[in-house]
């Protein structure tokens, strides 16, 4: 019988909690959400156009010394209808104003309006989805409520609610919010319904957890990508609301640039001096697909069953 080499292996001490030691590697839900994220082509593409247009919408005017009601040129025609070029990058309308500086004033006041409507809708439709899910009581009450308005088209409600208290930004804002969170409540209503009755859920009640802390714990992790994907339908449609009321006088006040009124504006040059109309008409498409877009990868990103 062949005797065995020593030599040719190295004895270590025994150590009996080897065995227990997870040699795989820390997993990070964050890291791994924005390694999915970041993953897609169209996440890069998308976020750069968002990025940049962000950047111009709430730097630039602070440079800018850009008056949207000022019309001290409208006399001047050597000033009138100047298509883009190097010193008016997007030309000049028919008072001599810049467009370049009246887009991204205009795209600032819709960017905000459609952020600020989506922060407060999503903040009360959490809140009030969260105490709707767990209390019988609330649930009873917030059904019916929620089937009478959700049969009234939204547009509806904010269309009836601009014309009836007047453009203004808050105006718009508050008509957007006013009923506009109920469809998210009713979403993370069912969404807890889903996670509440786990067993872990039944054992941390079981052990006398605080329900709020059931909530905020347990289930509210859960539902990440719920909300990062409502977010992401929130922020185009919000920006595409002011757009439409606007055009048609209902939105913001004449005298305010956004997006909508600039395209309202210029919708007599959809044919003579295009430029006009289609460099803000361009600029809110763009908007809206890559907010739409880059939420949506977020959204997908944030499902851990989409990690590997």
């Amino acid at each position: 019988m062949a005797t065995i080499d020593k030599s040719k292996f190295t004895f270590v001490k025994r150590d009996d909690f080897a065995s227990e030691t997870i040699d795989a590697p820390a997993y990070s839900y964050w890291k791994s959400v924005m390694r999915q994220f970041l993953r897609k082509k169209s996440t890069i593409a998308m976020l750069g156009i968002l990025v940049a247009i962000v950047l111009m919408s709430f730097i630039y005017p602070i440079f800018s010394n850009f008056d949207f009601n000022d019309v001290s040129k409208v006399n001047d025609f050597s000033a009138r209808y100047i298509k883009p070029n190097a010193q008016y990058w997007f030309g000049t309308d028919s008072n001599g104003k810049s467009l370049f500086d009246g887009v991204w004033f205009g795209a600032r006041n819709s960017i905000l309006i459609s952020v600020i409507a989506t922060v407060i809708n999503l903040v009360i439709g959490i809140v009030i989805g969260g105490i709707w899910g767990i209390s019988k009581t609330v649930d009873r009450v917030m059904i019916e409520i929620y089937n009478i308005i959700s049969n009234i088209p939204p547009l509806l409600i904010v269309i009836v609610l601009t014309y009836s208290i007047g453009a203004g930004f808050w105006n718009l804002i508050f008509a957007m919010t006013i009923t506009g969170w109920i469809g998210i409540a009713y979403n993370i209503r069912i969404q807890i319904l889903r996670y509440r009755d786990l067993e872990y859920n039944l054992a941390s009640r079981t052990l006398g957890t605080p329900t709020l802390k059931i909530i905020v714990k347990n289930i509210m992790p859960q539902l990440v990508s719920v909300i990062v994907t409502t977010a992401s339908q929130l922020l185009p449609s919000f920006i595409s609301y002011e757009a439409f009321l606007s055009f048609f006088g209902l939105g913001l006040p004449v005298t305010v640039p956004s997006l909508g009124r600039l395209i309202s504006d210029y919708s007599q040059n959809v044919t003579t001096n295009a430029y006009l109309f289609w460099i803000p008409l361009t600029t809110l498409i763009l908007v809206s697909l890559s907010l739409f877009v880059v939420g949506q990868n977020l959204a997908d990103a944030s499902d851990p069953r989409t990690h590997r």
